[in-house]
Formats: structure tokens, sequence, C-alpha cells
């Protein structure tokens, strides 16, 4: 396996200037607080990174960036959110010209794939190139399920490795590991039941609140590795607030407002996105400031 499906890695937002370029001196300095935390590998051009609004080559840009800022200290995966086969096949190979070690991959976008479709489209990707996949089962947004009975199918091709189980069904963790053991890595997808579906048996955490906390969420995750766990739930009632602003359709907004407060990041989002305003604002803010007042002291949790 060339990733260790482990760990903190987040789905990092994608920086922009006042002019809607990319803002790559922004994007540095947080990635860098991100390295320093202790994360475990990086996720380019999700949900949170706008994917849908990135040109092609803000994305070759963006992974390009990203893997001469890490220095191979942590792989870099880029997200596949394609409408055909083809482009997704392409998006990958260039994937890999870039530097990319690994992929996180959406169903067919726009039209909603059947089963044997889904199988078929996320095959012939694998099968196009050498880097790991992470195959990313999000059905309450995206519409699509990747059922246990898919990845029967899947799990054929080897370099298909693991799973962004974004359900919302905590116990679909333990029939993943049922019924695949350790063959098909779990990587919890939702914030607000990460440490739940960790102490589960998953593996990992594709995280959100991170890309503004990234300290207290590779805490959380090396505290519960460690079996510290009421130290853990602890900081993680403290985050839960926090983490509830993943769940949200502004999601992007407000994580980018709480990177402003935590000084790694600034609010500028790509159209037809745009920063939030008014009572929605004073909400959010309420909530990043409430926490930031009762932000706890954390143990060494790098040398545990």
């Amino acid at each position: 396996m060339s990733i260790q499906w482990k760990g903190i890695m987040p789905a990092v937002t994608t920086k922009f200037t006042d002019n809607d370029e990319l803002d790559l001196k922004t994007f540095e300095l947080n990635i860098n607080a991100q390295l320093e935390a202790g994360v475990h590998g990086i996720v380019l051009g999700g949900t949170l990174g706008e994917a849908s609004t990135l040109l092609d080559e803000e994305k070759r840009l963006l992974t390009t960036a990203t893997v001469d800022i890490v220095k191979g200290k942590v792989p870099v995966l880029i997200n596949i959110a394609e409408q055909t086969t083809k482009g997704a096949i392409l998006a990958a190979q260039k994937a890999e010209e870039d530097g990319a070690k690994g992929l996180m991959m959406l169903p067919p976008m726009r039209y909603k794939s059947g089963d044997r479709e889904t199988v078929e489209y996320f095959k012939a990707v694998a099968n196009s190139t050498s880097l790991p996949i992470m195959v990313y089962n999000n059905p309450v947004d995206y519409k699509v399920e990747v059922t246990l009975n898919m990845f029967d199918e899947l799990l054929k091709c080897k370099n298909i490795e693991a799973v962004k189980e974004s359900t919302r069904d905590i116990s679909n963790v333990t029939r993943i590991k049922n019924r695949f053991g350790d063959r098909l890595k779990i990587m919890t997808g939702v914030d607000t039941i990460a440490l739940e579906s960790l102490l589960m048996g998953a593996d990992g955490w594709i995280a959100g609140l991170v890309c503004a906390f990234p300290a207290e969420t590779v805490a959380i995750y090396e505290l519960q590795k460690a079996g510290r766990i009421k130290e853990a739930i602890e900081i993680y009632r403290w985050f839960l607030p926090l983490l509830e602003l993943d769940i949200n359709p502004k999601l992007v907004q407000n994580i980018k407002l709480a990177e402003v407060y935590t000084g790694i990041g600034t609010e500028n989002v790509r159209a037809p996105r745009l920063p939030l305003h008014g009572e929605e604002r004073k909400q959010v803010i309420n909530i990043i400031e409430d926490s930031l007042k009762n932000r706890p002291t954390l143990p060494d949790y790098k040398n545990l």
C-alpha cells in the first residue's frame, strides 16, 4: 500500500485573492499550519476546496504547489469529481503527472448513475492509473450510495484501497470491518460523528474544521489512538459546536470564517458563493468566538 490510510487528512479549502485568483501565499500558510499540527495527509479539491468552481489549470497548480510545500512529509491527494468516465480518467492521469500520491473519487457528477454504472466508472478509472484510490461514499449529499455489494466488485481493483465513509451511519463502520477486514480502509468523513467512528474502528478522519483548528483535530485522533479516551472526549465536546458548521450548506463560508479567526485563512470564496452576512454571519461568529474563549489546553499529543 503506497498510502497509509490513517490519521487526520484535512480536506483543505482553496484560497482566493480579492481578485478571484488562487492565493498561494495564504494557502501555503494554512498547509504549513496543518503540517506543524501533525496531519497525516492533504486532500485537495473536495467540496470544501470548492472543486466545482476550479478550472483544470487551477487544480493542477494547486497539486504541484502542495507537493512542493509538503516535500514528501505527507501524501497529497486530489479529488476526482467529473461528469464523464473519460474526464475522470484524464483527471487521474494529470494528478499522477503532477505528483499526487492518491485520489479521492466521487461517483459521476450530475447524472445519478445506477449501481452497475457506478461500479464500472470507478473500475475504469482505477484501471487507468497506478495511484491508490479512496472512494468517497456520500449518498446524503451526492445521492449515489456505494453499497457493500458494490465494494465486493470494486475491491477486485487492487488500487481501490479505502473509503471516505460519509453515509452518516456509524454502524456502517462495523459492517465494513465485518465484511472486508483491513482490505478496505475506512476514513470517516463527517466531522460530527468522527470520534464515534474512530472508536468503532475507522482508521482515520478526512476532516473539515481541521482547516481552522488543526492541533485540536489531530489531538483527538492521537489521544483516542493511545487509549486516552476521556481526554479525547473532553476536547471533542468542546469542538462539537464548531464541527456542526461542517454539516451545513454554507460549510465553505463557515470554515473559511473560522480560518480568519485562527489566523490561517481569508473569507474569500468563489461566486456563486458569497461570504456570510447578516444574522447568519452573526450566529457563526458567536459560535467561533465562544469556542475560542474556552479553547482547551492540549496535552503533548505528539509524543504519546
